[in-house]
């Protein structure tokens, strides 16, 4: 007679109830009930109206946090199926982030749209954010395209540069005596506090804009570059030598790949600052992009636009620098042992 207990990978055959069990991914339910509270909340507690008759689109965010909570239910519910295992699998890391999120836009609804203890126009609630980016996309759109070929040209034109000078630095002696301590000394001023000298010798605000933003990108990929190449083991040089490597070989197959962890330290800093010059610029002079929307809402008192173009402007920011991790990742795929990641 044969019995489950005399194979001894038996257990592992069919899923047990205790493992049916743990299958159910119990945050996401946690997250549901989260969410459908919200939406119960913007639905069933009606705003209060100060000096206007009512926030648009409340119906609409109260329905999509309750449908968001029932679909993050039935995922929850049916975390063991193949079907949604794979969402849920992607998902888990975000757990408690799916808890939070519907707690805080609740606090914010209450403080705004319920109590109005935070007063308008000041301080929207949340269903304001979905007002704008369903009305005024075409506006806010079109500035986020022109905000990004503005950081686009002017971070890689600053990149290309920092990256050269800081070769030129590190690898020559006349470079490091004469080129350096100008780095060091003019490196510092902040690029926003040459903005008059830029668009006053600047063919174009334009220009101006990318000149700024390329001079804020490109002192730290500089100094950076440079760095990574005056520190790199000096056997190697002697290696290769030996094996009859050229001076052009030298900088280009020894230095600056071993550089290369520091350059990419260099563009992550870079990424920042260029980040808050270009705000800055596109509200002194850019007739278009994410900072002169910004400066537009505040000038009609529009607040609600003005939040919901910093959002946009912090999900640009974290995608670029998502990117930019996975390009070091592919990059230095080689350096995996020997770099702290």
């Amino acid at each position: 007679m044969t019995t489950t207990s005399a194979i001894p990978n038996a257990p592992a055959i069919a899923l047990s109830p205790p493992q049916r069990k743990a299958a159910l991914w119990r945050t996401g339910l946690l997250a549901a009930l989260a969410w459908l509270a919200l939406g119960l909340l913007a639905l069933a507690w009606p705003n209060k109206e100060v000096g206007f008759s009512d926030w648009a689109f409340t119906d609409e965010f109260g329905y999509a946090a309750t449908a968001l909570a029932l679909l993050l239910a039935a995922l929850s519910l049916s975390a063991g199926s193949k079907v949604a295992s794979r969402t849920v699998y992607l998902l888990r890391p975000a757990g408690q982030w799916l808890v939070a999120v519907p707690l805080l836009l609740g606090v914010w609804e209450v403080l705004t749209a319920k109590l109005g203890v935070l007063p308008s126009p000041f301080f929207a609630p949340p269903q304001s954010l979905i007002e704008v980016y369903a009305e005024d996309w075409p506006r806010l759109g079109l500035s986020t395209a022109h905000s990004l070929r503005l950081l686009v040209h002017g971070f890689a034109s600053g990149a290309a540069v920092g990256f050269l000078v800081g070769v030129w630095i590190g690898w020559s002696r006349i470079a490091g005596y004469w080129v350096h301590p100008v780095l060091r000394f003019l490196g510092p001023v902040p690029a926003s506090a040459l903005l008059p000298l830029a668009f006053f010798f600047a063919p174009s605000s334009y220009a101006a804009a990318v000149f700024l933003i390329a001079l804020a990108t490109g002192f730290p990929v500089a100094v950076l570059t440079w760095s990574g190449v005056a520190s790199v083991n000096k056997s190697y040089y002697d290696v290769a030598r030996t094996l009859g490597a050229s001076e052009s070989f030298l900088v280009l197959r020894v230095a600056i790949p071993a550089a290369l962890p520091q350059v990419f330290v260099g563009l992550f800093m870079g990424l920042g600052a260029a980040f808050s010059v270009l705000v800055t610029a596109e509200m002194m002079g850019v007739k278009a992009g994410l900072g002169w929307y910004l400066q537009w809402s505040q000038g009609w008192a529009a607040y609600s636009n003005m939040y919901a173009a910093l959002i946009v402007m912090a999900a640009l920011c974290s995608g670029l620098i998502t990117l930019l991790f996975k390009v070091r990742d592919r990059a230095l795929s080689w350096q995996k042992g020997t770099v702290k990641w």
